[in-house]
């Protein structure tokens, strides 16, 4: 972090009077204040000088402010950054703070507004270096990412573990959520006692309360002894619910009584039993639609989310992808006692054109595959991939490309890979394209002769060069 007694502050928006309001409130607080009216500036501007904070528009002359958030977050010292917007735009304000933004301010921007949120900003950054715990600090094992997205989690990470207020990890299958958990305990003060998961899908309806609170023996048929719930077992260490939206209504009250309480009661039992564990969750569904459908107790969310940590897909963090397989393929060769492969650049493109619906998790299995594929070649090419990957990618391709009427009709491919209507589409869009390549070539751009020997009426001519993208060559 710069030194915040003089903080270095970059402002990228339009609007000239905006950019004198706030250059100053900013060096009228002692400050330095740059001011960039595009975005290919700011970025010059990022690129070239240090910054604690950037005031960023979302409607600039050359783009969306939001598209370049990741690249400004970049910068060396990671600057908390201020998404300024005109229009109320609920979804961009969402988009912005779960990206790491750190607030969202409408136009027009007030005197008292602008000054409270720098002052504010300045503040939580001034006490993050001070005291704060960077990623550095860390005990990240297994968790591999240094894209921007994944700094912001590792921020939320620490915080998590300096506290022992309950957590929600939210994010799609195979973002590393139990990982993330597992950091979370280990980077705590509890980290020497148990971390003990709960697989809520997995939990049998019937079982529930009685694996999870315990029971006395005799409290039900079959309870022919005494046993201890997973709770009981966290004592003292991290309780960590997987697929929590997974638990059941009728455990929903109990549970939440627990953590108000911090004692409970086991099936049969007559005594309540003090418990301190530390509660981690994690879910990849939508917990408060789950509310809205009463399939989950609002007050229990309320109590789940104390912190929140939303895991970014694998398909939005940039560069991540080459990060973790060479992790991963490094990992395995030294397993298996083979030697360390090399990659070819054809090998990180095709990887970075998948999708990876599966996201890490996915990721991993792939890379066990290609091991294997692999044997003793020491170079890793794409026709390692698995081949339900290359098909995946190539109908994608395929599917782009007839989009933009850009098909390489001589190229070979699986009927499974593209639909007859796109190829047809694709070949009609290419033919008209050569056609009046060689037509307005041939009469020298001339109109009234090209109508006539096509057949064209002149409105419909000029239709098709402006679809295709076709001068006239006079």
């Amino acid at each position: 972090c710069s030194v915040l007694n003089m903080a270095n502050v970059l402002i990228i928006d339009d609007d000239k009077t905006l950019c004198r309001l706030l250059k100053g409130i900013i060096t009228g607080m002692n400050h330095q204040a740059t001011c960039a009216g595009t975005l290919d500036e700011g970025l010059r501007e990022v690129r070239a000088d240090v910054f604690d904070v950037v005031f960023l528009d979302v409607g600039l002359p050359d783009g969306n402010g939001l598209d370049v958030l990741p690249t400004i977050q970049q910068n060396a010292s990671r600057p908390e950054v201020v998404i300024i917007t005109g229009n109320g735009d609920p979804d961009g304000a969402e988009t912005a703070i779960q990206n790491g933004a750190w607030d969202y301010l409408q136009k027009p921007l007030s005197y008292q507004k602008a000054m409270l949120s720098l002052r504010r900003v300045l503040q939580f950054r001034n006490g993050s270096c001070r005291g704060g715990h960077g990623a550095v600090s860390l005990k990240l094992d297994n968790i591999v990412g240094s894209s921007p997205l994944m700094r912001c989690c590792y921020d939320s990470l620490a915080k998590a573990a300096n506290s022992d207020a309950s957590v929600l990890i939210c994010g799609e299958t195979g973002t590393g959520k139990e990982l993330f958990a597992h950091a979370i305990h280990a980077n705590s003060s509890r980290a020497e006692k148990n971390f003990v998961v709960v697989d809520c899908a997995a939990l049998p309806e019937t079982l529930v309360e009685s694996i999870i609170f315990g029971h006395e023996k005799g409290a039900f048929t079959g309870a022919d002894k005494s046993q201890k719930g997973l709770i009981q077992q966290a004592d003292g260490g991290t309780l960590f619910l997987d697929e929590v939206g997974e638990l059941p209504l009728s455990v929903q009250g109990a549970f939440l009584r627990v953590l108000q309480e911090k004692r409970f009661r086991t099936i049969g039992g007559q005594k309540e039993i003090e418990i301190d564990f530390r509660l981690v969750v994690a879910t990849n569904q939508n917990l408060d639609q789950m509310v809205q459908a009463t399939q989950f107790r609002q007050d229990l969310l309320y109590r789940l989310r104390s912190i929140n940590i939303e895991l970014p897909p694998l398909r939005n963090r940039d560069g991540d992808i080459k990060e973790l397989v060479i992790f991963y393929v490094t990992r395995l060769c030294e397993r298996y006692g083979i030697g360390t492969k090399g990659f070819s650049k054809e090998f990180f493109e095709t990887l970075s054109a998948y999708s990876w619906p599966g996201n890490v998790r996915e990721l991993i299995n792939a890379v066990e595959n290609i091991i294997a594929t692999a044997g003793d070649d020491p170079l890793l090419f794409p026709q390692h991939l698995p081949k339900r990957i290359r098909a995946a990618i190539a109908r994608a391709a395929i599917r782009g490309h007839a989009a933009t009427g850009s098909m390489d009709l001589d190229t070979q491919f699986s009927p499974l890979e593209v639909t007859l209507k796109s190829y047809r589409d694709a070949v009609v869009k290419n033919a008209e394209k050569k056609y009046l390549h060689s037509l307005m070539s041939f009469v020298a751009g001339n109109i009234q002769k090209s109508c006539r020997l096509s057949g064209l009426s002149r409105p419909r001519l000029y239709a098709l060069l402006k679809k295709h993208q076709i001068a006239r060559f006079n």
